[in-house]
């Protein structure tokens, strides 16, 4: 049997992933059914479960995936930029999957505790970043020092989070560049 190449293996994970962050975003958990899953994919469940043992660790796969891109953004550009990004590809097919499947993970970490146990490093590793660039940001003297990191933090997590609701709903996302304008300003150090 001929060796696969690790890069034709990342390729097929990364489309394998691609495929149930829309099918997961647009049926649910629960509705993204091993059918629907081959269906969205293009793959047969051989080749889908391959590569993931079953469809809780694919949906898991999907959300760490998502997690680990936002944390690497976040600590680059800040949580203000994913929100900013957010609303500029809001249209974008990929984009809107990804809402949706934020709203599910959302949905499941209140409904499944083995999945709220399985998801808390990544939640972790979201906040530790986003804690980290706000530290760095005081630092630099551009953010306000008047309230701990803890609570700049919390405010960004609650304006991201009604963001993602906001824009999964379809709500339309033209007036939301002001209102992350406002966002930034409350969290910048005063001139």
């Amino acid at each position: 049997m001929p060796r696969v190449s690790p890069e034709r293996l990342n390729s097929r994970r990364r489309e394998i992933l691609a495929g149930a962050r829309a099918c997961f975003a647009r049926h649910g958990y629960e509705g993204a059914t091993v059918k629907r899953l081959e269906e969205e994919i293009g793959l047969s469940r051989g080749a889908i479960f391959h590569h993931f043992k079953d469809k809780d660790s694919l949906f898991l796969a999907v959300a760490e995936d998502d997690a680990i891109q936002m944390a690497d953004t976040v600590a680059r550009h800040g949580l203000v930029q994913v929100m900013r990004d957010l609303v500029d590809d809001a249209d974008r097919p990929e984009i809107t999957g990804w809402l949706g499947s934020q709203l599910e993970v959302s949905r499941r970490l209140r409904t499944d505790a083995d999945f709220a146990k399985a998801w808390e490093d990544r939640k972790q590793a979201i906040a530790t970043a986003t804690r980290d660039r706000l530290r760095r940001q005081r630092d630099a003297g551009n953010l306000r020092t008047d309230l701990p990191v803890e609570v700049l933090a919390e405010f960004l997590e609650l304006a991201y989070d009604g963001l993602i609701t906001h824009l999964a709903m379809g709500s339309p996302a033209a007036d939301i560049t002001a209102v992350l304008d406002m966002v930034e300003t409350a969290v910048r150090r005063p001139a």
